[in-house]
């Protein structure tokens, strides 16, 4: 009886070995099946639940005319690619926008990567915009969000703007303009940055680019800086980029690299020929630790930190 017990014991562990070598053998194509299996499961699984469709509809070489209710066209919108969703704004893409006129001449024309267009009919432009008016002057600039509100002809931007010019940056709070106008008005704070390293800090700036002129303008208080020259401005500023004349207006403080200080009025800075030579013909007050001197007239050349009072000079040295 015992012997019976240890054959079948020894049998036992004779087909365990045995089954053992079958698994070593044959694991890859047993770990195969498992996993053909899985994904096989994970097919059919994928095949039973509907596919989602991105969008409703997608138009190429989209084109929408708009007009009055008493048939006058007030706009066109073109766009390579027009895209609709079930609840989401309408998405175009490298689209042109055109307005028109009563006597049906073309005016203001928008040309931006990216629009949406609202139920409401409202368009807002994404990313870069180039604005040309109906005389041929152009805009250019970047915002997260420019309305077009064609009822009373305006564009604005609630968003942050970064207008770019040929030699300056400017990124203002917001944006109007009107699509009869060449004028542009940038909102809020704003913030000049121009290639040469100057810097302007202002507010509520009007553009003009009227008749080839590149005129900013403001009327509120500006601090204009250079690498050793501050000058703080209670007017505003009105800055001529085509001969790189700028002028603070009202009350102006010039604070110099060498710690002293010039009160004048209506201040020009002349930046030509890379220049920065400020000059006044208002009554002048140049005080610092060793002299206090009024003059007539200044002139001060921030290169060379040469400064020259005028008429009727009166100096007095501690």
């Amino acid at each position: 009886m015992a012997l019976f017990q240890t054959k079948k014991i020894q049998s036992f562990i004779v087909f365990i070995i045995v089954l053992a070598a079958i698994l070593w053998v044959f694991q890859d194509n047993f770990l195969k099946l498992l996993v053909f299996q899985k994904v096989s499961d994970q097919s059919i699984l994928s095949a039973e639940e509907p596919e989602e469709t991105t969008y409703l509809e997608k138009i190429d070489n989209f084109i929408l005319k708009e007009y009055s209710n008493e048939q006058i066209l007030l706009h066109t919108i073109q766009a390579d690619t027009y895209f609709s969703y079930k609840n989401s704004p309408v998405q175009i893409l490298n689209v042109e926008v055109k307005t028109f006129n009563d006597n049906q001449e073309e005016g203001l024309v928008l040309r931006s990567n990216r629009a949406e267009i609202l139920k409401s009919g409202e368009m807002f432009f994404n990313g870069e915009v180039k604005i040309e008016t109906k005389t041929g002057v152009s805009h250019e600039l970047d915002t997260e969000s420019l309305i077009v509100l064609s009822d009373n002809g305006q564009i604005k931007s609630n968003k942050e703007v970064t207008y770019l010019g040929e030699t300056v940056r400017i990124i203002s709070e917001g944006m109007e303009m009107n699509i009869d106008s060449d004028m542009m008005y940038l909102s809020g704070n704003v913030k000049i940055f121009e290639d040469s390293g100057m810097t302007v800090d202002t507010k509520n700036l009007n553009i003009s680019h009227n008749a080839g002129e590149k005129i900013y303008k403001s009327k509120e208080k500006t601090v204009y800086r250079s690498k050793d020259t501050i000058v703080n401005s209670e007017n505003g500023i009105d800055m001529d980029m085509n001969i790189k004349l700028i002028n603070l207006l009202g009350k102006v403080e010039v604070v110099s690299g060498s710690g002293g200080v010039l009160k004048s009025s209506n201040v020009v800075i002349d930046q030509s020929n890379d220049g920065e030579v400020l000059k006044s013909n208002s009554l002048s007050h140049f005080k610092s630790n060793t002299v206090d001197i009024k003059a007539k007239k200044m002139h001060y050349d921030a290169v060379t930190k040469k400064l020259e009072l005028m008429n009727r000079v009166v100096a007095v040295y501690e």
